[in-house]
């Protein structure tokens, strides 16, 4: 990133959508209503215990129903969407399949593939390709060096180390090319049809895009795999590491964590000149969890909020 230190067979896409694949949409009750069935446990771990690694974990209802939320920006988001994680309910959309380019959101790929293919108590070994990287990092890799692997995850998802992402790459397929094969054979089975990756890390823009609708599955994804949950969730983290003093300091940049936003779950922002300021946000209250998504915004913390806000209140 130039900025500091810093699947879906089912994903239901609206009719005459930019950009993106088509696909049927499950239908939805109407405004303001709850959707059909029984609402779906509160998951301690974030989300089913065991979710398929190859299927969606989440089905949006992207109907052309009236949103429960209703609000205009001054300046708003080039896309964004408000849903209920657990339900797949919308409550405020903004061109949700507009195809973009994603920065470090891209990241969240990353750390789902990763966890599929490297044991947890694996060792990730610091590469001189990882200590060329460009953009964010965390900087301070000791090169030949073995991380292990929860440090090297914080470090991707944290401070969004670009470092760290080429390094994780490596470890899980051995070179960049095949890891970024193994990435959009992931979005495939998951069936995001916006999503295309051309790096871990997602510091090129040519190439690596989604949308808004793509990535709310990604983030139900993400709180599906505990290892993930724990991490994102975290404000900073000091973690055992080999260097001077033996402890590496880590902060994240969920601008939502950073104001201790209540019941922030957190999950992973991204900037890129092209890409704009990005974010992806979940937060729980009571039995409800909601996510937003937000693409190239030029407020993601504050427009969050007044999402949330309202959905949570839409909601009761």
């Amino acid at each position: 990133m130039r900025a500091r230190p810093t699947l879906c067979a089912l994903l239901a896409l609206a009719a005459g959508a930019a950009g993106c694949g088509t696909a049927s949409t499950r239908p939805a009750g109407g405004a303001g209503s709850a959707p059909a069935g029984p609402r779906p446990p509160l998951q301690t771990a974030n989300g089913p215990l065991a979710p398929a690694a190859a299927t969606s974990p989440l089905t949006l209802q992207l109907g052309g129903v009236p949103d429960a939320v209703q609000i205009r920006f001054g300046r708003p988001p080039r896309s964004g969407l408000l849903f209920d994680l657990d339900t797949g309910r919308v409550l405020w959309r903004k061109d949700p399949t507009r195809v973009l380019p994603i920065a470090s959101l891209t990241k969240m790929m990353t750390a789902l593939v990763v966890v599929a293919r490297v044991p947890d108590g694996a060792k990730v070994k610091v590469t001189k390709e990882a200590l060329a990287y460009q953009g964010s990092g965390v900087g301070v890799l000791p090169k030949g060096k073995s991380v292990g692997l929860s440090a090297m995850l914080h470090g991707l998802l944290l401070p969004s180390g670009n470092d760290a992402a080429i390094a994780l790459a490596q470890r899980a397929d051995g070179t960049l090319p095949r890891f970024v094969a193994d990435m959009n054979a992931r979005t495939t089975a998951m069936g995001l049809s916006c999503t295309h990756y051309s790096s871990p890390s997602g510091f090129t823009d040519r190439g690596n895009h989604s949308c808004a609708a793509d990535l709310a599955v990604e983030a139900r994804a993400v709180l599906d795999q505990p290892r993930l949950a724990r991490i994102v969730r975290r404000r900073q983290a000091v973690l055992p590491f080999p260097i001077k003093g033996g402890k590496l300091y880590l902060y994240n940049n969920n601008p939502l964590l950073r104001m201790r936003y209540p019941g922030t779950l957190g999950i992973k922002t991204g900037f890129t000149d092209a890409a704009g300021r990005c974010l992806v946000a979940a937060v729980r209250r009571g039995d409800h969890r909601l996510g937003v998504v937000l693409l190239h915004s030029p407020d993601p913390g504050g427009q969050a909020v007044k999402l949330l806000d309202r959905g949570f209140r839409a909601l009761g």
